[in-house]
């Protein structure tokens, strides 16, 4: 109850991306991690990690970090046409074309059945890795408190109606052990409190984090029904910039208010970049320009390897 995890996501979004942070996890850095199901690199990037368990302090949890916008649909293109981009099996949905699934009567039950198809395909192609991992590292005396089912998603996509409750039924259906699901609920005041640091945050984000507080209810409702540990998500007003100084300055303000609610404050960087070569058609070009490409994943790296005492379990 109350406490801290350091998250990294976009395990397996390209090697170079997954040997960043195969770095943090040989430091004891990380909590836990998002493995990306999707991507032609898949089997390359867990073989490296498969390699790099015995090296590990302890090996971190591991979540299926669902994709609908990038990589290649592992239910097949013909199978979840409204998922893929046309005529390939290449995905393609933005925020708002899930989100057009979700509110548009005569697609809806369309979308759910495909989305169900392939959020099966994801999540037994993580699943059968991570069995791998728990196999490799108690053979090898290596901790890890994983014991069933994690999963989150690429640009929190998991947090629409529509894709919620296919993530849901297709858990339930295909009988995981759902231990973890990633409420993408970020308290806004604590960011707002500190004066000094309105400028250095991105507008846009703001309202990233009014949109996924709309849609959190359900998955705080579906935590307590459950068992599973609620939480609060620390990386939407800061996204792409999780930078040490402001970490620091506000982690007291964003402790004391998981503590107070008895949440895990699941703290997200992304510390891992992706090279200019490894820009293919599976990740989107915006995306790389904005994002993978750019030096503040250097800055989120950073400030993951420094080993910032507070961020730290106890």
């Amino acid at each position: 109850m109350g406490q801290t995890e350091i998250h990294a996501d976009d395990y397996g979004l390209t090697v170079h991306t997954s040997r960043d942070m195969l770095e943090c996890m040989k430091e004891g850095k990380l909590d836990s991690i998002s493995i990306v199901p999707n991507m032609s690199c898949f089997a390359q990037c867990m073989e490296l990690l498969y390699e790099t368990i015995p090296a590990m302090p302890f090996l971190p949890l591991m979540s299926v970090h669902l994709d609908f916008v990038e990589g290649r649909s592992l239910a097949g293109g013909e199978t979840v046409p409204l998922l893929t981009r046309p005529g390939s099996d290449l995905m393609g949905l933005s925020w708002g074309g899930l989100m057009g699934l979700s509110y548009l009567p005569w697609k809806r039950g369309k979308a759910k059945v495909q989305l169900k198809k392939e959020i099966k395909a994801q999540i037994g192609r993580v699943q059968r890795a991570v069995e791998r991992c728990l196999e490799i590292a108690g053979n090898h005396g290596v901790p890890c408190a994983q014991k069933g089912l994690r999963i989150d998603s690429h640009q929190h996509a998991h947090m629409i109606p529509v894709v919620w409750e296919a993530t849901i039924e297709a858990a339930d259906e295909e009988d995981y052990p759902l231990e973890y699901i990633r409420n993408s609920r970020e308290p806004l005041l604590p960011f707002v409190a500190e004066f000094s640091l309105w400028k250095t945050y991105r507008p846009i984000n703001f309202v990233k984090n009014r949109l996924l507080a709309l849609y959190s209810c359900k998955a705080d409702r579906y935590c307590r029904k459950h068992g599973i540990q609620q939480m609060y998500l620390w990386g939407l007003v800061m996204s792409g910039h999780m930078d040490y100084d402001r970490i620091v300055r506000l982690y007291p303000r964003l402790a004391a208010r998981a503590q107070k609610a008895g949440r895990t404050l699941e703290i997200l960087f992304h510390p891992g970049i992706t090279l200019p070569e490894e820009v293919t058609e599976e990740i989107g070009e915006e995306a790389a320009k904005d994002f993978y490409l750019k030096q503040d994943r250097q800055v989120e790296m950073d400030a993951v390897m420094a080993g910032i005492a507070v961020l730290r379990r106890p």
